[in-house]
């Protein structure tokens, strides 16, 4: 029942005078508009900030008190509500010198844009909570198959202990990562990374030593120059679709060899158990081959030719605004790949004999 008093437009201009809406219908006729409106398509004519003016109002029953609530004038109130009636071509409220209700069609309108504005707040809250709340959520993360399978894989066991509220999806690859397309979170990558829209942190060197097994050594020795590589039974990995080239550093320059191969695998695993069971030398990453050089397992061959550190890094497409479950994760990793990194370079082997067929 409204309250006795004369009975006005919803809204008064900043003058007093009243806003002419004799024409807007009163039950809900929206005369220009489809009968199903589609909310994507008609999304950009919408005032969201009048819906939230409207709700406002109708909460507090008055123009003022929304005002006061929102933090802006009483005409901007008023300019909102307006403008919302004639996009709905609907009189939402019944406005009198002493009070302000809803019409029936203003009932209905606020039932359902409260329901969806407490939808948005509680999308809203989530995301906060994603970002500063306790770290919890979907990751999907990328890594080359080596790096994934000697280092990130292993390492995912103790993650999910520490954060049980994560979940990971660990996906080995070879090939270049599209991290849009393919919704990848975070990506283990080596060398170099030359996309400037990637941030790339790199994690520990990517040492790339020539090895081969003691005994194969002992039967065949190690080659002394890049030219006597040609004597041996070389092994090859075939990367992202191609056999990839031997890197070496020679007088200052680099220098790539594309030995002509006995076993060629696309797997680094099974590169390397061919050269631990003696069927040749190969060039291995040094997180591949770092504990077997330091049990003597292996050989280094061509020290003073190890190329330039390229690094392994760890990507991502954004710092800001950074999800706590990919920031705890990119914390976590960076910390347990440094701890495992060894100086794969240093003086392992130091027992072994150089002879002119080592190097």
């Amino acid at each position: 029942m409204l309250a006795a008093g004369r009975l006005t437009p919803s809204c008064v201009d900043s003058r007093g005078a009243a806003v002419d809406q004799t024409e807007t219908p009163q039950r809900g006729i929206r005369s220009g508009l489809p009968d199903h409106a589609d909310v994507l398509s008609t999304g950009f004519a919408t005032s969201y900030a009048g819906i939230i003016v409207f709700i406002a109002v109708a909460t507090e029953g008055s123009f003022a008190k929304a005002g006061e609530r929102l933090g802006v004038g009483r005409s901007a109130v008023c300019r909102n509500v307006q403008k919302l009636e004639t996009q709905l071509s609907t009189r939402l409220f019944l406005r009198t010198t002493r009070t302000t209700n809803l019409t029936q069609e203003g009932e209905r309108f606020f039932e359902n844009c409260n329901q969806g504005v407490s939808h948005l707040v509680e999308a809203m809250n989530d995301m906060l909570d994603l970002r500063q709340g306790p770290p919890r959520g979907f990751l999907r993360v990328r890594s080359t198959v080596g790096f994934g399978r000697k280092v990130v894989g292993p390492l995912l066991f103790k993650f999910s202990e520490v954060y049980p509220d994560i979940s990971v999806e660990l996906l080995l690859e070879d090939r270049p990562v599209d991290f849009a397309a393919e919704r990848i979170d975070v990506a283990f990558r080596d060398g170099l990374i030359e996309d400037s829209s990637i941030i790339a942190k790199q994690l520990i060197p990517m040492q790339r030593v020539l090895c081969a097994s003691p005994a194969y050594v002992e039967e065949r020795g190690l080659p002394a120059t890049l030219e006597e590589l040609a004597q041996h039974d070389c092994i090859n990995l075939r990367f992202n679709g191609r056999v990839a080239e031997w890197d070496f550093k020679v007088d200052g320059h680099a220098r790539k060899y594309l030995p002509n191969a006995r076993l060629t695998f696309n797997d680094p695993e099974l590169v390397l158990q061919a050269v631990l069971e003696g069927r040749g030398i190969s060039q291995m990453p040094g997180y591949q081959i770092c504990d077997y050089i330091a049990r003597n397992e292996l050989v280094a061959a061509l020290r003073r030719h190890v190329p330039d550190d390229r690094g392994h890094y760890l990507c991502y497409l954004c710092r800001q605004n950074l999800p706590s479950r990919i920031r705890v994760f990119v914390d976590f990793m960076t910390d347990e790949i440094r701890a495992l990194n060894q100086p794969c370079l240093g003086e392992f082997n130091a027992g072994h004999l150089e002879t002119g067929r080592q190097a």
